[in-house]
């Protein structure tokens, strides 16, 4: 088990399905993986090449994560060195966890972070960010409970 992720915020993401067709156009690399590029370079690099994972905060609640494959160094559209996050292209979600809003990215130890959930059954939908985020403040979570019908 990976000792280190990461925690970050999509910004104007609406739910998994933007980040994933986000990914799936402008945020691929030449090698067709996702990427992130920040400004800042992690110094905990090696703990979270051990199968750490980047957790997505969208709209104020943790709802999914990706393992982070390598770092790289990249340039952003104003011409300086950034560190590009490569991402497995694989959504995993999560169980929901409200998250107040902050700048950049922040360290999150395995131990802190929410546990995946179960894989959506076919025709099943995913909560709105919003209800997911009230019902988890509120203690009601989905994880472990019995496999929804299908």
């Amino acid at each position: 088990m990976p000792a280190l992720h990461l925690l970050k915020l999509s910004v104007g993401t609406e739910d998994v399905a933007d980040l994933a067709r986000w990914q799936a156009g402008r945020g691929r690399g030449p090698d067709g993986l996702p990427r992130h590029l920040t400004r800042m370079w992690p110094r905990r690099e090696a703990e979270l090449l051990e199968g750490g994972s980047i957790f997505w905060v969208i709209r104020r609640t943790i709802l999914c994560r990706q393992r982070i494959l390598r770092l790289e160094e990249a340039r952003g559209r104003d011409g300086t060195l950034r560190c590009a996050l490569v991402l497995d292209p694989e959504l995993v979600r999560v169980v929901p966890v409200p998250r107040r809003p902050f700048q950049g990215w922040r360290y999150l130890p395995a131990d802190e972070a929410p546990p995946d959930d179960r894989p959506l059954a076919p025709g099943e939908t995913d909560l709105p960010p919003r209800l997911a985020a009230a019902l988890a403040e509120v203690g009601v979570v989905w994880h472990g409970l019995p496999p929804r019908p299908r």
